[in-house]
């Protein structure tokens, strides 16, 4: 795959996915929402988000595999077998979103061999356009960004979402009791703004890998760490609805450490 071919599928991202800002303002806190089997909440903006960039994208790229929560065909596992693939968030924070909060997010991925290297991030909240990958550097906006590297003390803010599983709550107390903690409802947002520089690091307990995969790259682009710690989940080798939530760290490579530190107890 030549550089111009890559640059293209990044420059017909961040067209995408800002093609649909007016939608996503327009239906905030309006759009009607119903409850999903597993308990997350969905309105008919996702869906009409999802169809619209992925017929966008496709139109272009038709060899390119297409992943999105909202738009599966089944909830069996779908090998990643294309060579360039998509991962789609259309509203991270659909809560959010729906309530009329303004913490929520498009989150759109573009994966070589199922690993994230281009995020495009639209932040509703800040109405500002966040993309960026390793060997791409970090634009937020029309600013250039960067992971904090700076020593962390308890001033350090630390994005964090309760873990639904309070078996795990013996993790999190780490982290609460040494740092400010921020919970902004969207998963996306927490790493997107560890990239950017606004959080110091995040943890959470409970996303999937569509909640990541656009923000990923993003901490990667100026040296930031992304650590799993209930298993490897990267390469995708699968699209699956049904996946375990991940638990994860990130931040400055110090910081990651020592969230991981204090989450391994």
């Amino acid at each position: 795959m030549s550089s111009s071919e890559l640059l293209a599928r990044i420059a017909a991202a961040k067209v995408a996915v800002l093609a649909q800002t007016a939608l996503l303002h327009r239906e905030f806190g309006r759009a009607e929402s119903k409850w999903k089997s597993d308990g997350t909440r969905v309105t008919a903006t996702d869906v009409a988000i999802s169809e619209n960039i992925f017929r966008e994208l496709a139109t272009q790229f038709p060899a390119d595999q297409f992943f999105s929560e909202e738009l599966a065909a089944t909830e069996a596992p779908i090998p990643v077998t294309a060579r360039f693939s998509w991962v789609l968030d259309p509203i991270d924070g659909t809560n959010n979103f729906a309530l009329g909060i303004p913490n929520c997010a498009i989150s759109l991925a573009l994966c070589q061999c199922g690993e994230p290297i281009y995020g495009v991030v639209y932040d509703l909240s800040r109405r500002v356009l966040i993309h960026g990958g390793p060997g791409f550097g970090l634009h937020d906006g029309e600013r250039t960004a960067s992971v904090k590297h700076a020593p962390f003390s308890r001033e350090t803010l630390i994005g964090f979402h309760s873990p639904s599983d309070k078996r795990l709550m013996p993790m999190a107390s780490g982290v609460l009791s040494h740092f400010k903690i921020r919970g902004l409802g969207s998963a996306t947002l927490h790493l997107a703004y560890v990239a950017a520089g606004i959080l110091d690091g995040c943890v959470d307990y409970n996303v999937k890998i569509w909640d990541l995969a656009a923000a990923i790259p993003l901490v990667r682009a100026t040296g930031g760490e992304v650590q799993f710690l209930n298993g490897e989940q990267l390469p995708m080798r699968f699209f699956d609805l049904q996946m375990k939530p991940i638990i994860y760290a990130a931040g400055g490579p110090a910081m990651c450490a020592r969230l991981c530190e204090l989450m391994s107890g």
